[in-house]
């Protein structure tokens, strides 16, 4: 077994010491001091575990080759555990849109030999129905302690499951997001999808799970998270019953230590793998190194599950040109597009579009299909509402949303809200103004939206896109555009 970083700098500390006589007398007695069997080294009962860990795939294949040709190799020297941070669903068309909506990475991620998957805000996206059926496809645990399902269709996640991998035990307690709705506790996906669910937070659970170590007699305790990096910093401080904490949420590629506990996450759209070698003795971590791989520069790959991959991706109907981008479009420069493709397409006075909907740039030149479902994956619907110019400003003021705008303009003036027309004429609160939207907004700010008022259309917003793109105007020329406003 090689060394670990930790135990190669200590001796070469002492090496180093050798050469100045107090300190060397002083190493020297505390080495003769020593137990030789706290040594991992010298030590026949060590156990040794390897966590490797992705987090926020969102629907990404191509890399999972790379995965286990990683994993594979590893199993022939150590004890391997493979795990999910979460986030598997919503961002890649090819996973998105397919007839079982979200099932080719469950089919990879099988194939790859994964282990364990906390349940992430956005495995929601699809609906309960969608989810149960993954679930049920899914080779691999999944975990979540603060979600119940007993009022709903979806089957209960386990709070937490024990598995043995070789001569380890490793017990693991899962953990979502509920930082969805400014009223209410539920993960950050589309209010109506999780109907008839009840979250907790992850704080007022938590404590329930401190002894779950010794109940599981587990060698190993594992907090795997959706929850973010400033939620498992508090974790690690504020609740230390656990030998390593494993995030996802927020995107971080970290590597270090919090509070004694390595506390990891491996970026985002698998961009690395993460690795966690732990040594362990009676039931104690004595040792852990952590690392990132990055995956772009890894050149190997499973030959087999790269073939499946290719399968799936070989698409066609994702490339067909619907458009041309006279120049590259940054995320500010497509809110601009995307809320004026709205206006024109749903024939409406206004559109507003959430920044964090729009999830791809698009390149200068032909504009596909595919591109349309990267920038707007989640199947959100499209719905109008009408609305009087001041109940628009109420909405920004109050709420506090942060909205791509088309159709308007507004503008902060001291404590109020200026809205213009197009032409710049200054529109009276008493105008009642349409407005074309994605309902995932209404859904979250269902205090400003009444949903008994909306006016819901049969397409998606990304297909009202392709179909403005297809019937009304394919040039998207929006460089420099940037109609993002907040109070």
């Amino acid at each position: 077994m090689r060394q670990l970083r930790s135990e190669y700098f200590f001796r070469k500390l002492l090496r180093l010491s050798s050469l100045l006589g107090l300190a060397f007398i002083i190493l020297s007695q505390l080495s003769c001091s020593k137990d030789d069997d706290n040594d991992p080294d010298e030590n026949e009962d060590a156990q040794y575990l390897t966590i490797f860990h992705v987090n926020d795939m969102h629907g990404q294949l191509d890399s999972f080759a790379k995965i286990k040709h990683i994993v594979d190799a590893a199993k022939l020297e150590t004890n391997v555990l493979l795990v999910s941070g979460g986030d598997i669903f919503s961002g890649n068309p090819i996973v998105d849109q397919y007839s079982e909506k979200g099932y080719p990475i469950i089919d990879i991620m099988n194939q790859t030999g994964f282990d364990i998957s906390v349940i992430g805000n956005h495995e929601f996206d699809y609906g309960q129905t969608n989810l149960a059926a993954r679930m049920e496809q899914a080779d691999f645990e999944w975990v979540c302690a603060n979600v119940n399902t007993e009022s709903s269709d979806l089957p209960q996640p386990e709070p937490y499951v024990t598995l043995d991998v070789g001569d380890v035990t490793i017990t693991t307690l899962g953990l979502v997001e509920t930082n969805g709705k400014p009223d209410d506790i539920i993960p950050a996906t589309h209010p109506w999808r999780v109907l008839n669910l009840t979250f907790q937070w992850f704080y007022d659970v938590v404590d329930q799970y401190s002894d779950l170590k010794a109940q599981e007699s587990a060698d190993v305790y594992l907090a795997l998270t959706h929850l973010g990096r400033t939620s498992d910093l508090t974790l690690a401080n504020e609740y230390p019953y656990f030998d390593v904490i494993i995030g996802g949420h927020s995107n971080h590629l970290t590597t270090g230590d919090e509070n004694g506990i390595p506390t990891l996450m491996a970026g985002k759209y698998l961009s690395h793998l993460g690795r966690l070698d732990l040594i362990i003795q009676n039931n104690e971590v004595v040792s852990h190194e952590a690392t990132s791989i990055d995956l772009e520069a890894y050149t190997e790959e499973d030959a087999t599950l790269a073939a499946a991959i290719q399968i799936y991706n070989d698409t066609p109907e994702f490339d067909e040109v619907i458009g041309y981008a006279n120049t590259y479009h940054d995320k500010n420069a497509l809110g601009c597009f995307y809320t004026t493709a709205l206006v024109d397409y749903m024939q409406v006075d206004a559109s507003f579009q959430n920044g964090g909907g729009i999830r791809a740039e698009i390149d200068q030149g032909d504009v596909t299909t595919l591109e349309i479902y990267n920038m707007d994956p989640f199947n959100n619907g499209s719905v109008i509402f009408t609305m009087t110019a001041r109940e628009i400003k109420v909405f920004f003021i109050d709420s506090g949303a942060r909205l791509h705008v088309s159709g308007i303009t507004l503008e902060r003036e001291d404590n109020d809200i200026i809205i213009r027309d197009e032409e710049g004429t200054v529109i009276s609160d008493a105008t009642e103004l349409t407005i074309g939207i994605n309902d995932y907004i209404p859904a979250v700010n269902d205090s400003y939206f009444p949903i008994a008022e909306a006016d819901i259309k049969e397409l998606t917003t990304a297909e009202t896109i392709i179909e403005y793109l297809t019937t009304i105007n394919s040039t998207i020329d929006y460089e420099g555009c940037n109609h993002y406003f907040y109070f």
